[in-house]
């Protein structure tokens, strides 16, 4: 995918050229929450996915994947199964067999190995019998089922995908929008470009060097040195050290040490974060092009990821939920949804409170959200200015 000139960001109009028609506008498809004995959210989820274009995602026949969030322990803000039911038994209409799937973390936890995630997406109700179909990890037992993809970017030239993505036929990308403390928020592109990495994939686009080792907490188990497909970790003196040379950054290594002494390096400054994140998002893009629709819940969103082990409170009253075809169009209208609200009190969004204010600058002061918006846009993963349709 080759990189294209960047656009103005909010344009409401872009031109191919003198003398030639205006460029149409992406369209974003929003309903509220307010529900009426003839018309509950059910009902206007359904005509949501309609409007947007599901039949055009999704064929008979697809192998189609849900991507979505499981919820870590103890946190409560990511989409409750009953919403994704909708989108599941939606999807299931049109001949088409769905399935729940979300990537390995590249962090230790639970939900670092297809067992163990699994289990986590059972405990949160994403089951057969609650959610509608079948939860399959996409990058496999331990993270490392993947397939590699060119890419011609600034920063990657291939990128590491998880198979069950890559394989699907057309793919839901649901996501919870939140707020992030590496990229402000977190929305459709966040979904895409970290969720539907491999390990090997997160931890390029996380850092550029290999882990480290804090060797007071080794106890010279030698269960990374076991598991390292490059040979990199060796038990020297009954503690495990590293060869960043031969590493390969493949993060096996992170999930199998039981007492966390290899620890991921957050070197890279956030905007850099950002790009490789676009970048990775623009992969799956531009290979499910035309079979991919996103879907935003703006509902209880929370200052911080789903993968913290609780949720705080929510810094804006709930707003509702959007879906196009277009990410980047849908993260800019969320965002600008998200501003127009007045804050919640009591929360941790303490600046930038009033309706119209920068909500994810008053949260993280220091990440500049819009880089990751920007840098998509120049990427042609879509365009930041919409038409938003109510439903």
């Amino acid at each position: 995918m080759l990189l294209q000139t960047n656009r103005t960001a909010h344009n409401s109009a872009q031109h191919a050229g003198a003398g030639q028609q205006t460029v149409k506008k992406p369209q974003v498809y929003f309903t509220d929450l307010r529900t009426t004995p003839e018309d509950n959210l059910a009902a206007k989820t359904l005509r949501l996915l309609e409007r947007s274009g599901l039949e055009t995602c999704v064929h008979s026949g697809d192998l189609s994947a849900i991507k979505l969030h499981f919820g870590e322990s103890g946190n409560t803000a990511f989409i409750r199964p009953i919403f994704i039911r909708w989108i599941v038994d939606a999807v299931s209409a049109l001949g088409a067999l769905p399935f729940l799937t979300d990537s390995n973390t590249l962090y230790r936890g639970d939900r670092s190995d297809a067992v163990s995630h699994i289990r986590r997406a059972l405990t949160h109700g994403f089951d057969c019998f609650s959610a509608g179909a079948p939860v399959i990890i996409a990058d496999g037992l331990r993270g490392t089922d993947a397939q590699s993809i060119a890419f011609e970017g600034f920063h990657f030239k291939e990128l590491s995908i998880a198979s069950a993505v890559m394989n699907a036929e057309s793919i839901i990308n649901v996501s919870h929008f939140k707020g992030h403390e590496l990229t402000g928020f977190g929305g459709a592109l966040k979904n895409l470009g970290m969720g539907c990495a491999s390990r090997e994939g997160k931890m390029r686009q996380h850092a550029t060097i290999s882990p480290r080792i804090e060797a007071e907490l080794c106890i010279g188990c030698g269960r990374c040195s076991t598991i390292c497909p490059a040979a990199a970790i060796r038990l020297t003196d009954k503690k495990a050290a590293l060869n960043a040379h031969t590493c390969i950054g493949c993060a096996k290594c992170i999930t199998v040490c039981p007492e966390g002494a290899i620890k991921i390096n957050w070197n890279d400054d956030t905007r850099l974060f950002q790009e490789k994140m676009m970048e990775y998002a623009a992969g799956v893009q531009c290979q499910k092009t035309g079979r991919i629709l996103h879907v935003n819940f703006l509902m209880q969103i929370s200052p911080a990821c789903d993968c913290y082990s609780h949720a705080d409170r929510a810094i804006v009253p709930d707003i509702g939920i959007l879906a196009s075809p277009d990410p980047l169009a849908i993260d800019q209208a969320s965002v600008d949804l998200v501003n127009a609200q007045q804050g919640c009190p009591a929360t941790a969004l303490t600046r930038n409170t009033a309706a119209g204010d920068d909500k994810f600058t008053g949260l993280y002061p220091d990440v500049d959200w819009g880089h990751q918006l920007a840098y998509a846009q120049k990427l042609g993963i879509g365009r930041r200015d919409y038409t938003l349709i109510q439903m």
